[in-house]
């Protein structure tokens, strides 16, 4: 199994990442389609991501997955929270019967240091050292992720990312990120965690 990076959060929560080596078959015979997509690798993609789920907790209840008008993915009872995200060949989930989560994965990609004045503020450039025409690739594409993170967590969709989400260094030591979420007041610590190939966000609160 490609399990390419799995760990429990605490008591109640799990995370793990998939790198997708199998034909679709493989997640069609253990993961229910809950809506239709045409490009077959966004399919896959799709349905790893659903079949981390039940990996991270075998009782998951696939067939209770709503997806809101924001795109959300969500269960009515709430039995779990739960986020997905895939990029590439790579689909992770974050899994918890008690706290709101969100998670994602991205491969780093030059584009993200053309669009950084779009999603970050000055403050946010100069305390991550992004300013100027040379940024760090890995820590624009961490800041991008820690952004998809807390959007995903929030879930209610219309959230401006340079002016509602505001990153600053966290504890040095943990290698964590905070967040000041202006759109509700909440104060997020974000958890980013580089590998070769990707950069992965997560947040649970």
């Amino acid at each position: 199994m490609p399990v390419f990076f799995q760990m429990p959060i605490n008591d109640t929560t799990r995370l793990g990442v998939w790198k997708i080596e199998e034909p679709e078959d493989y997640f069609k015979g253990n993961v229910p389609q809950h809506r239709d997509v045409t490009h077959p690798h966004k399919r896959v993609q799709h349905l790893a991501g659903r079949f981390l789920l039940q990996y991270l907790y075998p009782d998951f209840p696939y067939e209770q997955i709503k997806v809101a008008d924001t795109r959300k993915p969500y269960l009515l009872n709430e039995k779990y929270h739960f986020s997905i995200s895939h990029c590439g060949d790579y689909a992770a989930a974050i899994v918890s019967s008690r706290y709101r989560v969100g998670i994602d994965v991205e491969i780093p990609h030059p584009k993200v240091l053309a669009l950084r004045n779009k999603f970050l503020s000055d403050r946010e450039q100069q305390l991550f050292d992004q300013a100027g025409e040379e940024g760090d690739l890995q820590m624009a594409t961490t800041l991008w992720s820690c952004k998809e993170a807390v959007f995903k967590w929030y879930g209610n969709g219309g959230v401006d990312f340079k002016k509602e989400i505001q990153l600053s260094p966290g504890d040095a030591k943990e290698e964590t990120i905070q967040c000041h979420f202006t759109k509700t007041g909440d104060q997020l610590i974000l958890h980013p965690h580089a590998f070769d190939e990707v950069v992965l966000a997560w947040v649970v609160s």
